[in-house]
């Protein structure tokens, strides 16, 4: 009886031993076991029989209770390793553990937190291992292009389409500045986005060293339908610009070509209408400044509400002045009557004198003042064509210093740059 007892309990507990609740009550009953086995053996005065089987069933549990003793101080030592380690992990801000890879073997499951693994369902090769050259050929590498960057500089070197436009003379460090242009810029092709728009801005006459100037300005030129630019180019032509002028108004205005053909339209028909210009007279001012056709509107309503209140022109003298000076349409605002109050009220220049020389409301300021206080303190400052020793205003503002001081003011260059001194 107390060995059945004893089998039955030594079975219980091997059956139980990795079982992590029950470690303490298995080495209770173990000790509850040898302990009956002991008693029962004296009580009933068996030890000549059984002596020698019971001493050898109390020597393998002993052996069994030491092995699973050790197990167990094993076991405890490893989880409180595991309790250091996760410790230290949340310290450090590790918010997921990865396990390493396990060596691989046959198909077996691991569960984990109740996810089931098959490490043979991922094939990984091996940075040891030998592979055919037919295997090597069929790894496919990824180019060698970096994901993100803040600057072009990193794409040229891999990139058809910015290498051949920094060798046109593009400008890639403005166009980085522009949002969402560096990434256009890298998903064109050259030979089937850029090649095109290139070839027709060569065949309306563009030269080369302007390509460059028009892409750094415009780079929706790239993306531009094709049929949409002839078209605009058509148009200018219809309204009889010249070749050589709707090239040379390309190349100075490079949005020119951005803008749809009633746009266009609009924009010649404001400014004949609003200066009741004619028609050649409409395109001289905007072939010569292209950009009318470009820009905002206001700021040149702004400025013929100037020249005409503010400055008193008449309509006939603001006709004359912007056919001469069309850059007084979109000058600045202060400046155009800096120079004019200076020209007026300080000068004594009339109005059809303004008129008659324009050029002199397009120069710097700092110029017009200098020269004529140079002239005022030669007692040359006369500019009264009816007048002996007249001064034109023409030739007072475009001359160069050496000339203005030898023609004009009749003194050498180091007097004039010594008065500058003393103002």
């Amino acid at each position: 009886m107390t060995m059945s007892t004893s089998a039955k309990l030594c079975l219980r507990w091997r059956g139980l031993l990795f079982s992590k609740t029950s470690t303490r009550l298995q080495c209770f009953q173990v000790q509850r076991c040898i302990s009956a086995a002991s008693s029962a053996s004296i009580s009933n005065g068996l030890f000549l029989k059984h002596n020698l089987t019971t001493t050898h069933t109390i020597i393998k549990i002993k052996h069994q209770k030491c092995c699973y003793n050790n197990l167990t101080a094993k076991h405890l030592t490893t989880e409180a390793k595991d309790d250091k380690y996760k410790e230290d992990l949340s310290r450090t801000d590790v918010t997921e553990y990865k396990p390493a890879l396990l060596p691989r073997t046959d198909a077996f499951s691991v569960s984990e937190h109740g996810i089931s693994l098959d490490l043979d369902a991922a094939e990984e090769y091996s940075a040891l291992e030998e592979i055919s050259d037919e295997r090597a050929a069929g790894i496919s590498i990824p180019a060698n292009i970096p994901p993100a960057s803040n600057s072009l500089r990193d794409y040229v070197d891999k990139s058809e389409t910015l290498t051949k436009l920094v060798q046109l003379g593009v400008h890639l460090w403005k166009l980085e500045q522009r949002p969402n242009v560096g990434s256009m810029l890298l998903r064109l092709d050259f030979n089937t986005d850029v090649a095109p728009r290139l070839l027709f801005l060569k065949q309306i006459g563009v030269e080369d060293s302007r390509l460059g100037y028009i892409i750094t300005h415009n780079p929706f030129i790239l993306t531009a339908d094709l049929d949409n630019l002839q078209a605009r180019v058509n148009y200018l032509k219809s309204k009889k610009f010249s070749s050589e002028a709707v090239a040379s108004m390309v190349s100075r205005a490079p949005y020119l070509l951005s803008f749809s053909v009633k746009r266009l339209d609009n924009r010649l028909g404001f400014y004949q209408q609003q200066l009741k210009l004619s028609a050649s007279n409409t395109r001289d001012i905007v072939a010569r400044l292209p950009r009318l056709l470009c820009g905002s509107l206001e700021p040149v309503k702004e400025n013929l509400k100037v020249c005409e209140i503010e400055l008193g022109f008449k309509q006939i003298e603001i006709q004359h002045i912007v056919i001469a000076v069309p850059k007084v349409l979109t000058a600045n605002k202060k400046k155009l009557t800096l120079i004019f109050d200076y020209l007026h009220n300080t000068m004594k220049v009339p109005h059809h004198l303004i008129t008659k020389f324009p050029q002199v409301l397009n120069t710097k300021f700092l110029r017009l003042r200098e020269r004529h206080l140079f002239l005022e303190y030669l007692e040359k400052a006369q500019y009264d064509p009816t007048l002996a020793c007249y001064i034109s205003l023409d030739r007072l503002v475009s001359l160069p210093d050496e000339m203005f001081c030898t023609e004009l003011a009749l003194a050498t260059l180091d007097d004039f740059y010594l008065f500058q001194k003393t103002l």
